[in-house]
């Protein structure tokens, strides 16, 4: 039989049971190999990208200078150059402060009281008024008085005249002894009785003086020279010396003092200077340190270390020309304990602080960034004293630091430059925005391309202007 020959016998149902059905296609494998290699992908891509972020140095700045792309065209950097504003470390005189919460207390402060008892008929001062020493601010029914000095008056006349004829008597009785007229023991008692009148007269002129000195205690002065408050007691009133309330506070303003606190490290050091007879300056500030108030000098410290606090009260003075400070007022106290020499100084912003402690980035003549760690003495909004690590002249990053690594290529601009190039950017972009529509070529009715709104001309059909 001829094997080659076509077999064209019809199948039956019993061929078709017998045969093993066909292979399916490999098609799940070759799906399932796609999507592993589209998972490495992307993990490979999410790796570089992450890795990229990591390094500061490779990352190019957004560029901000219209056209171009980075390091060239305007506003463009220079390669992968950051741009960093710097300042270089200079030498100069640091004065050294001593902070503290002030509270301003009147030098003195007064309770006017009356010293005699009466009724209060007038009162001299308005609340509020600034008073001398000695001005008259209320007065006291004076006529009482007067009448006792009247009284002591006429008594004083009358002793005085008995003094009188005492004394006409003592010398004529001693003309009688002497002629041995009349006993001695005569005489001896009109001696007694002219020195009797003699102690009465003493007594009647006290009783005078008192009378006037009632008479001027019914007008009460001002004893030291301030700003009365508000009045306590009204005209009318009965008034008397043992009053615990006064008819008006007074305060003294000029000159004013302020106690504040330091800590109790800082105190030997006060001590020093004020043992050297040196006029510590003082300055006092308001609550959030904004404005200056006044100038004065450290007057004197107290005896004793407040245990609770660990701290020392000191006490200074104020001239108070224009009124900025007022009783009870709190204040922000500077003293200015010492002045450094010859201290390397460096812009505030420039020194930062990381893992490495403080620090500042150093720009050499390469224009390559260092990590430079640093010692800080001080630092305020003058700037920061540098005690190590910086040399006077170097130049430090103070703009853009915060973006530096060590060994990053850096490029120095101007302070104030990107501000100025985004300005002229703007400022570009807006004339030509004012600049004649385009015209799009989509049809009849349709849009204009891109170049309709930014002042340009489009490419297709010809279509309506935009505004």
């Amino acid at each position: 039989m001829d094997t080659t020959a076509t077999d064209l016998r019809p199948v039956g149902e019993e061929d078709l049971r017998l045969s093993p059905p066909a292979k399916p296609p490999n098609k799940p494998k070759k799906r399932g190999f796609i999507w592993v290699l589209f998972f490495v992908i992307i993990v490979g891509i999410t790796s570089y990208a992450v890795w990229r972020v990591r390094q500061p140095g490779l990352i190019p700045p957004t560029n901000q200078g219209g056209r171009g792309g980075f390091g060239r065209g305007r506003g463009g950097f220079n390669g992968d150059a950051l741009p960093v504003v710097v300042a270089k470390a200079r030498s100069a005189a640091v004065p050294v402060f001593l902070d503290g919460l002030g509270n301003v207390t009147a030098f003195y402060t007064v309770t006017v009281k009356s010293r005699v008892d009466g009724q209060l008929m007038k009162v001299n001062f308005q609340e509020g008024d600034f008073v001398r020493e000695g001005q008259v601010l209320a007065e006291i029914d004076p006529r009482p008085f007067q009448v006792m000095l009247e009284q002591a008056q006429g008594t004083l006349a009358h002793d005085q005249a008995l003094l009188e004829n005492a004394k006409v008597d003592l010398q004529r009785y001693t003309t009688l002894v002497s002629q041995d007229a009349i006993p001695t023991q005569q005489l001896d008692t009109q001696k007694a009785l002219v020195a009797q009148y003699e102690g009465n007269i003493k007594q009647d002129q006290a009783n005078i003086d008192n009378a006037k000195l009632q008479l001027v205690y019914a007008k009460i002065t001002a004893p030291i020279t301030g700003r009365v408050g508000l009045r306590l007691l009204d005209p009318g009133n009965i008034v008397h010396a043992s009053d615990a309330n006064g008819i008006i506070v007074i305060t003294q303003l000029q000159p004013i003092s302020v106690l504040f606190t330091i800590p109790e490290d800082s105190l030997p050091a006060v001590m020093k200077k004020l043992a050297a007879g040196v006029k510590l300056p003082v300055e006092a500030y308001n609550r959030d340190n904004s404005q200056k108030l006044a100038s004065g000098t450290l007057l004197t410290m107290d005896n004793q270390i407040d245990s609770t606090t660990g701290t020392s009260k000191l006490k200074a003075i104020f001239d108070n020309t224009n009124f900025e400070l007022f009783p009870q007022q709190f204040v922000n106290i500077r003293l200015l304990l010492d002045t450094l020499q010859n201290q390397t100084v460096v812009p505030t912003v420039a020194v930062q602080n990381g893992q490495q402690g403080t620090f500042v980035y150093v720009i050499d003549d390469r224009q390559i960034a260092h990590l430079r760690p640093v010692t800080l003495v001080s630092s305020d909004q003058s700037g920061a004293d540098i005690k190590t690590g910086l040399k006077v002249g170097e130049e430090v990053a103070v703009d853009g630091a915060d973006r530096l690594s060590d060994g990053s290529k850096v490029r120095i601009r101007e302070a104030g430059e990107v501000e100025r190039q985004a300005a002229a950017d703007a400022a570009a972009f807006a004339a030509r925005g004012r600049g004649r529509g385009g015209r799009g070529r989509g049809g009849p009715g349709g849009q204009g391309g891109p170049g309709g709104q930014f002042g340009g001309r489009g490419r297709g059909g010809r279509g309506t202007q935009q505004q």
